[in-house]
């Protein structure tokens, strides 16, 4: 029988390489907890539905929690769990290449998010 080899890479890919989902990332690394209408404001051209595809999955992975209150409208919100907080780093250093590599394309850097 054949040994399965797992990638770490691969994985992360997996779990975080769907550019919505590193977007939702950013989002909630930026506040403590966003609710669903805020994280939909917060990400240019995502749908409401492809939103909740990428939260759900996010949650079954363990990245992200969701808090329901028992209130006339509903409210949800969204926060990260620890393991979510841990891609800190990783995102700060994707933001860190970015910036290098817009200045080199030699990209206005003006109206540029500060994360």
């Amino acid at each position: 029988m054949e040994e399965i080899k797992i990638c770490p890479i691969e994985t992360a890919v997996n779990l975080i390489g769907h550019k919505w989902k590193v977007l939702i990332l950013r989002n909630l690394l930026s506040a403590d907890q966003q609710r669903f209408r805020d994280l939909q404001r917060g990400i240019t051209g995502i749908s409401q539905k492809m939103l909740t595809q990428q939260l759900r999955q996010m949650e079954q992975d363990g990245l992200i929690t969701r808090k329901i209150y028992a209130e006339v409208p509903p409210k949800v919100e969204y926060s990260l769990t620890e393991l979510g907080w841990s891609l800190q780093p990783i995102l700060d250093s994707i933001s860190s290449w970015g910036k290098n590599y817009l200045e080199k394309q030699g990209k206005d850097l003006t109206n540029i998010i500060d994360d």
